[in-house]
């Protein structure tokens, strides 16, 4: 009988694989749901590894509190605790009375029991893995009780973020300080994500993707003639940057897509707020903008925020110029860079990104293939070290 050739390309040990069977198993671990309208890399990484065997969704740190979080899960509320069948993979929004929150002196109690992972769907989805992808944020907890129920599945950790930046409890902490050694692979999509991890033999950078196809599913352009600005997402956005921008570029409409922030009173009139929109239907406003703006709110960024916000990505991917603050505009060419709170350095960057000294050419990104089979065979390319 011939080798299964999907586990020779996984580096998956064979005796971990059941014969006849070839196609593997993979499960991911994530605060994200597959399902959800706003997407992030655990998604497409979830589409690509449907291809190529069966694929486990498992969305974590939900329950009757999240309704007041403003949690994006919200509205799949109805399919909590049950497997779904969406788009090729197999879902599952674990539901509690109540999960771990931040709450001294109990915090670390909370996660603890948690981390056992008292769901029945849980413990047969690990047990019947091949690959298990955790994501940066509580899923590290969960490295114990896989090596209990599938001590031969390969775990692969994908740090979206550094533990700080979105501030995890402290238990989370000490976990992922404890196993990050133990991990088969961490992979970065900055490597300046690497000062972060407490390892460094089985570190790889595999940056952040992009869909090639998006262009083709970008149209009609949703404007009508003149100049279109968009800013799309949540994540610490500053509306202040709207109140100056639209009063002094009154000839610029601007466009917010779920920033989860209601209209602000001092918006002009040349200012559209949009709820939260479903991936596909945001791409047309990408891509038929004049300017992409990540109103970031902190100074206090993080450097690999340069390299994975998506938003980002997705502006450079249709050569758009791309407004954000200075330390995130760094030396991207396509990026213009501003003070937070400043209006003159804001007005700066727009009138610089309205007419750029040079050409804002589209860039070349990875497709959400290459970045999954940088992830899954890191050794079978050149571009995945990260001290190279």
């Amino acid at each position: 009988m011939s080798l299964p050739t999907a586990a020779i390309e996984l580096n998956i040990p064979l005796d971990t694989i059941q014969q006849p069977t070839t196609r593997p198993k993979f499960l991911l671990l994530s605060a994200h749901d597959y399902r959800s309208p706003r997407k992030a890399g655990m998604h497409f990484i979830a589409a690509e590894l449907a291809k190529q065997g069966c694929t486990r969704f498992f969305s974590l740190r939900y329950s009757f509190l999240s309704r007041y979080k403003q949690d994006p899960r919200i509205s799949l509320d109805n399919q909590a605790n049950k497997i779904v069948f969406y788009e090729g993979v197999e879902c599952y929004l674990w539901k509690t009375l109540i999960h771990p929150i931040r709450v001294r002196p109990f915090e670390s109690l909370m996660y603890h029991i948690y981390s056992y992972g008292l769901n029945s769907v849980l413990r047969d989805w690990i047990a019947d893995s091949d690959v298990i992808i955790l994501e940066s944020g509580v899923a590290p907890i969960f490295f114990d009780l896989i090596k209990r129920l599938n001590p031969k599945a390969k775990v692969i950790y994908r740090a979206s973020d550094a533990l700080d930046t979105i501030d995890v409890a402290a238990y989370v902490s000490r976990t992922f300080n404890r196993i990050a050694k133990k991990i088969d692979t961490i992979v970065l999509p900055s490597k300046a994500l690497a000062d972060t991890i407490p390892a460094t033999h089985n570190l790889v950078f595999a940056p952040q993707g992009i869909d090639p196809n998006i262009a083709e599913r970008a149209n009609p352009s949703p404007y009508a003639e003149g100049i279109h600005a968009i800013s799309v997402g949540s994540m610490l956005f500053d509306p202040e940057f709207f109140v100056i921008a639209s009063r002094r570029f009154p000839q610029i409409h601007f466009h917010i897509i779920g920033s989860c922030h209601p209209r602000h009173p001092e918006y002009g009139s040349n200012v559209s707020v949009y709820g939260e929109m479903p991936f596909t239907q945001t791409l047309p406003y990408i891509k038929h903008a004049t300017l992409g703006i990540a109103p970031y709110s902190s100074v206090n960024l993080p450097a690999y925020l340069r390299d994975t916000s998506l938003k980002l990505t997705q502006y450079a991917f249709f050569g758009l110029p791309a407004i954000c603050p200075h330390y995130i505009a760094a030396d991207y060419t396509n990026r213009f860079g501003y003070e937070i709170g400043n209006e003159e350095s804001i007005v700066a960057a727009i009138t610089q990104a309205l007419s750029p000294s040079t050409p804002i050419n589209k860039h070349t990104v990875l497709n959400w293939q290459q970045v999954t089979e940088r992830m899954l065979a890191p050794h079978k390319f050149s571009d995945t070290e990260v001290f190279a």
